[in-house]
């Protein structure tokens, strides 16, 4: 697979194209939906499940906008989301979310997706003017590998990671991804 098949998978799939669509809509500076909205669509097509919604528990809309929302307006805007679609929205200004991670200041939505856990949750897919578009700081080939790697600047390192994997049952799910150790 490559960035263009990635970008195919979703096209092809309406409800994440209405995600999108929404997302579009609110007309945040330097968005993108992140971590599990395209991981776990490209790990199902992996292992051969077509399910019609991607398995996620939630829909990380990142943006970045010095400007923005602050954390309140955040959960504020991620509940009327979720209240309008029943989706569960978890929306975050990526301006403020450094102090969550006790990292310096982010400089972009790419600059944080570099700090996210692992190299196949730390990218995002954003519409434009029905265009998609895959941001991937750490490149895609441990996510078409189904290699489960800590990204370079993710402080917690490969034993969080493992946790995360473990808490999130991932290996249940996807049997055939592996660790990268080395």
């Amino acid at each position: 697979m490559s960035e263009k098949d990635i970008l195919n998978l979703i096209e092809k799939d309406e409800w994440m194209m209405g995600v999108l669509k929404i997302a579009e809509d609110l007309g945040f500076p330097d968005w993108v939906i992140g971590a599990g909205f395209v991981r776990n669509k490209v790990w199902d097509h992996l292992h051969g499940f077509s399910n019609s919604k991607v398995d996620t528990n939630d829909i990380d809309l990142v943006y970045f906008d010095p400007r923005g929302n602050d954390k309140e307006a955040d959960k504020l805007l991620s509940q009327k989301l979720k209240e309008q679609t029943g989706i569960n929205w978890e929306v975050r200004n990526q301006f403020y979310m450094h102090e969550k991670n006790k990292v310096l200041p982010y400089k972009s939505t790419t600059d944080a997706l570099s700090h996210w856990p692992e190299t196949a949750t730390g990218l995002g897919v954003r519409l434009k003017k029905g265009n998609l578009k895959l941001i991937a700081p750490q490149g895609i080939d441990d996510l078409l590998n189904l290699i489960i790697r800590p990204c370079p600047k993710f402080p917690g390192g490969l034993k969080k990671v493992k946790e995360r994997a473990e808490i999130k049952k991932w290996f249940k799910k996807w049997p055939k991804l592996k660790f990268f150790t080395s």
